[in-house]
Formats: C-alpha cells, sequence, structure tokens
C-alpha cells in the first residue's frame, strides 16, 4: 500500500480527451482508464488535494479536432487545467509554478498515452524534483507492448508504480 499525503500530493491527469480515449488502446481500454482516473480524482477532490487535468491543443489551429474535450466526471470546477502544447505537461505551460504555489511535492500520474504524454510529464516532474507515483491501471497505450515497456523499464527508475487499489491518502 502507498499512502500519500494529500497536502503535499496532486493528482495528474493526461491527455484524458474524448477522441484519445475512444482509441483502440492496450492493455487497457480507455473507458476503463477514464473511469479509473474519475475515481482517483473524486478520493483526491474529497481529500482535498489538487486534482490537474492535462489537455493538449494543437498550435495553429483555428478550432480543435471533434473530441478534444474531456470525458464527464474527469474534470470539476476548482481543478487545475492546464493547456499543453507539447507532450509532456511542463514545458510553457505553469503547472510547476502553480503546483509549487500549493505546497505539492508527489505527483500521482495517469493518462493516455502511457509511453508518450505521461512518461514525457513524468520525466520533466523528476528534473523538476517531484517525487512520483504512477498508476498503471489509470493509464493505457497505442499498444500493450509499448504500456509495458514504460511501466516495467521506465517509470520505476523514475518512481513508484501502483495500481489504484494500492494507492491512499493519508487522512
Amino acid at each position: 500500500m502507498t499512502e500519500l499525503d494529500p497536502q503535499r500530493t496532486a493528482l495528474v491527469l493526461v491527455d484524458l480527451m474524448e477522441r484519445l480515449v475512444a482509441l483502440p488502446l492496450a492493455p487497457h481500454p480507455g473507458d476503463e482508464v477514464a473511469r479509473t482516473a474519475a475515481e482517483l480524482a473524486r478520493s483526491f477532490r474529497k481529500a482535498g488535494a489538487p486534482v490537474v487535468v492535462v489537455r493538449v491543443e494543437r498550435p495553429g489551429l483555428a478550432e480543435q479536432p471533434p473530441g478534444s474535450g474531456l470525458p464527464a466526471g474527469i474534470a470539476e470546477p476548482g481543478d487545475i487545467e492546464i493547456v499543453k502544447r507539447t507532450v509532456g505537461a511542463f514545458h510553457g505551460t505553469g503547472l510547476d509554478d502553480r503546483l509549487r504555489e500549493r505546497g505539492v511535492r508527489t505527483l500521482v500520474l495517469a493518462g493516455i498515452a502511457t509511453n508518450l504524454g505521461v512518461e514525457s510529464t513524468g520525466r520533466a516532474a523528476a528534473d523538476h524534483g517531484y517525487e512520483l507515483v504512477f498508476v498503471e491501471d489509470a493509464m493505457s497505450a497505442l499498444t500493450a507492448e509499448e504500456h509495458r515497456a514504460s511501466v516495467a523499464l521506465d517509470m520505476p527508475r523514475l518512481g513508484t508504480v501502483v495500481t489504484a487499489g494500492e494507492l491512499r491518502l493519508s487522512a
């Protein structure tokens, strides 16, 4: 069991946009990832911990592609919304400043795709000095092999990999 201090921890949900959740993902279907992420978000909000929702916007487009919004239950009023234009959520977004002003030292990461947006955000977070927890069943990739490579090889070098059921916020 991994127990975290809600006063120093934030949940970061990366690219859980409708069009990405709808892709044929593996090993976890997008709707399962979104459901698990929404449950995590509810528990973080209940404990008073910040929830960060990250979505990508393609630069230079007058209108974003259909499905660029977040599914119901992912974002709520009071969450921190970050719009990124790169693979990771830190570059040019002000995310680090918004986390530090809240005293956050640990990030719990989830989203799509495991080996792209989530891992890139995790690498940048590690460079910024954050402790990291990756929620394996709240992320997925375009292939199971890509997901497993990130979860088994890269993410353990950056932080701790858990399932949603192994995560607890202290009272």
